[in-house]
């Protein structure tokens, strides 16, 4: 927590040195490249649990995970009057994990206890304002210890001719190396993958329709499909079959999915708005699930809110899990990681969040300060709390 507000303070001071610039007024200023947006998403999050994968669905799944998001975003308008964005992201986290720690058995604290991941990422965007289109480009990584990916992304959208209506289509690609850690008892064991680095590729399609209804309603249609390929399982995670002997998670190599969701926000007068989201996924391990996911935020005052949430998540398991010591050797698949099991999950919670006209603490661009907390429970013993900050400077 110590390092969260440290952050915190950190990030004032350098919106508070920015904020000392002065704007460009003239007209060139329209075509050169300048500073639209600056976000900082800083995060605290804490987790217990008694169903660790890395020691077979049984034992602690204590984490902590600090999180700090710096983005910004910059942009300029070419001699067609089309604007240009380019949004810069630099992600870091640094967890600690007690059932990770587990990976050797016999130390007291092993080199898988803490780990960092850094996760930067660059996106560009051209709109056309005048006739609504909007194409865009990304490439992003992420590096950890034990995982490194790199994906890349374009992007369309077009609005209707009365600015009601938007489509919008993507199309994501991941490409991963994971670093083969096995189980300490299953080193150099012939039947255990480890050592070396195995292939992942994730492909996304993402579609979207959404449609100002009237002004009080806006509604939003999205579908996505995805396709794995590759090392789906982790070496790491143990899996006790009912002889008590120990193995390695064992998946298929590919795996399809489907989300699809809906979103409606209502706004009641000037107060209140009623944010509602369900998704429905579906994929060939086995998996079927249900998001509902209702916000009321309610404006105190012009510049001050706040918004409580709740959040109910429902899914059915995998067709390849059992608990601790219930597989058979007769299996071709495995896993007792309980992410992949069946269970309800409930996260409720609320944020604040000032923007005054003046600035917060009275500096002009210090745009808006966002806080948030969540509590999250699982109906198979784990639970989790997470609040988060964001500061965003105009």
């Amino acid at each position: 927590m110590k390092r969260f507000f440290l952050t915190a303070f950190g990030i004032a001071c350098l919106l508070r040195s920015f904020s000392q610039q002065t704007p460009d007024t003239t007209g060139f200023g329209l075509r050169k490249l300048k500073i639209e947006e600056i976000n900082l998403v800083s995060s605290y999050y804490g987790q217990n649990g008694d169903h660790a994968a890395v020691t077979g669905g049984n034992g602690t799944q204590k984490l902590t995970d600090i999180a700090n998001v710096f983005d910004i975003k910059l942009a300029r308008y070419d001699r067609k009057l089309r604007k240009h964005t380019f949004d810069v992201e630099v992600g870091i986290d640094h967890y600690t994990s007690a059932s990770s720690d587990k990976v050797d058995l016999k130390a007291n604290t092993s080199a898988s206890y803490a780990d960092t991941r850094l996760y930067p990422s660059l996106t560009w965007s051209m709109e056309n304002e005048q006739k609504g289109k909007t194409i865009s480009a990304g490439i992003s990584s992420s590096t950890e210890f034990d995982y490194q990916s790199f994906g890349a992304n374009i992007g369309f959208s077009k609005k209707t001719k009365d600015r009601n209506g938007e489509f919008s289509a993507r199309l994501q690609a991941y490409f991963d190396q994971v670093r083969l850690i096995a189980p300490e008892e299953l080193r150099n064991n012939g039947s255990a993958k480890d050592n070396g680095t195995e292939a992942r590729t994730t492909v996304a399609a993402s579609l979207s329709w959404s449609q100002v209804i009237n002004k009080n309603l806006q509604v939003a249609l999205l579908a996505d499909v995805v396709q794995q390929q590759g090392f789906l399982s982790l070496p790491f995670y143990r899996v006790y079959f009912a002889d008590g002997s120990v193995h390695q998670e064992k998946l298929p190599d590919s795996r399809f999915k489907i989300p699809l969701g809906f979103r409606a926000n209502y706004f009641i007068g000037d107060r209140f708005i009623i944010r509602t989201y369900y998704r429905y996924y579906k994929d060939d391990w086995g998996i079927s699930s249900h998001t509902v996911n209702l916000e009321v935020p309610v404006k105190i005052t012009p510049f001050f809110s706040i918004s409580p949430f709740y959040r109910f998540y429902n899914q059915s398991a995998v067709k390849y899990f059992s608990p601790y010591e219930r597989h058979t050797g007769a299996a071709a698949y495995y896993t007792s990681n309980y992410d992949l099991s069946k269970f309800n999950s409930n996260f409720l919670g609320a944020g604040i969040r000032l923007a005054p006209p003046k600035g917060v603490f009275g500096i002009q661009r210090f745009n808006m300060i966002e806080l948030r907390y969540g509590h999250y429970t699982r109906n198979n013993a784990m639970n989790a709390n997470i609040i988060s900050m964001n500061i965003k400077l105009k």
